[in-house]
């Protein structure tokens, strides 16, 4: 394993070149349909996605590399977490084969988006306790229920939505996957009115009595929980990539900024309180970046039981180095670091998404305390 993800193949580090030029073009500023168009059109979107469907063959590793190297340009595109990496893995690896005709291909060009609908008001990080369920009716399903932070919708062309059946044998509720087409009748949504300030706004989704085709549904309806963290370990290794590059963009700020501004005889970044701290960032990213590389590594090459604990493991080293490395460039410029001429202040509030979504540190760390270290479970 050593070789496989210390180190870049000359692929990659060409699809990183060419992402940070397309990135690098965009910048801060940019139109994020116009940046999604250009990225589908040069076949970044669906890295992950089989040939045959359009998509590049590679793995979650590409894909995570995409994001990454447009964040760190300052122009990430938050629907590659969902579109391609989520709903992409889900029906490449689950989906009937009409499924796959009629949603990869777009994944792969981006002209199709689908967004991903899990979290509920009262379950939060118990997926347990959802409440959506969907009940046979004939050869339809119908669905009800409310999802809660629920990324892009109103660009979606469907959601997938995780809902959950009744097992006739045991009486038991398993989850199960649906895609909610967004015209579909019952199917509602409310603009959540966030502080953060981003492109793709959350929302609030009611489900009353959604009529669904038995096509609709993704994968056997037995499969229950090995379907529906298929797609979660991806979503993890895709956020830590958000944070890397959202880190990696507030670094090379600062350390811009730290060259050139000059108050005494000498450019401020050549006093050691202002460099160290700078230095510890771009070290922590460095490592987190190293564990979403294994992650990522482990995922692609089929282990998703170890790739479960190191995504987990990236997403956590790479939302707290995230989180540092903002409030360090901010520091860097003092006034400056809170303009909206430096574009650092607002990832103030972006950078601690990654610390709570798409599951929050805690319950990462309960992860690793009982699946890695063997402690009892305290819930």
């Amino acid at each position: 394993m050593s070789g496989s993800f210390l180190t870049e193949t000359e692929e990659r580090s060409a699809l990183r070149a060419a992402v940070a030029a397309l990135g690098r073009r965009h910048g801060r500023g940019h139109d994020r349909e116009s940046l999604w168009r250009e990225a589908g059109k040069l076949g970044y979107l669906g890295v992950n996605l089989p040939e045959e469907y359009g998509g590049g063959g590679g793995g979650i590793t590409e894909l995570a590399l995409v994001l990454e190297e447009l964040g760190s340009a300052g122009c990430p595109l938050l629907m590659m977490v969902v579109s391609p990496a989520i709903c992409g893995t889900v029906i490449a690896r689950f989906g009937t084969d009409e499924q796959k005709r009629r949603w990869l291909p777009g994944f792969s060009d981006g002209s199709l988006t689908m967004a991903f609908g899990i979290t509920e008001p009262d379950a939060g990080s118990n997926s347990h306790r959802l409440t959506t369920t969907a009940r046979k009716d004939g050869d339809d399903w119908v669905l009800n229920g409310r999802k809660v932070f629920i990324s892009g919708v109103d660009i979606a062309d469907a959601t997938l939505i995780v809902g959950r059946t009744e097992d006739t044998g045991t009486g038991r509720l398993k989850p199960c996957l649906f895609i909610v087409p967004r015209d579909a009748p019952g199917f509602h949504r409310t603009p959540i009115d966030m502080e953060l300030h981003a492109v793709e706004k959350q929302f609030e989704l009611v489900i009353d009595n959604v009529r669904l085709p038995a096509g609709a549904l993704v994968g056997d309806e037995d499969a229950g929980l090995l379907q529906l963290f298929a797609g979660l370990n991806p979503e993890r290794i895709m956020t830590a990539a958000f944070a890397l590059g959202m880190g990696r963009y507030a670094v090379d700020r600062a350390v811009e900024y730290a060259k050139t501004r000059q108050v005494w005889k000498e450019p401020i970044g050549a006093h050691q309180a202002v460099a160290h701290p700078l230095a510890q960032a771009h070290i922590e990213l460095e490592l987190a970046a190293l564990m979403m590389r294994k992650a990522a590594y482990l995922y692609d090459a089929g282990d998703d039981t170890g790739a479960g604990e190191a995504a987990n493991m990236a997403k956590y080293a790479a939302a707290e180095a995230c989180v540092h490395a903002v409030d360090q460039a901010v520091h860097t410029l003092g006034g400056n670091g809170l303009t909206r001429e430096y574009g650092l202040a607002s990832l103030i509030t972006a950078a601690r998404v990654a610390r709570i979504a798409p599951v929050s540190r805690e319950m990462i760390l309960n992860y690793v305390s009982h699946q890695s270290l063997g402690l009892p479970k305290s819930y």
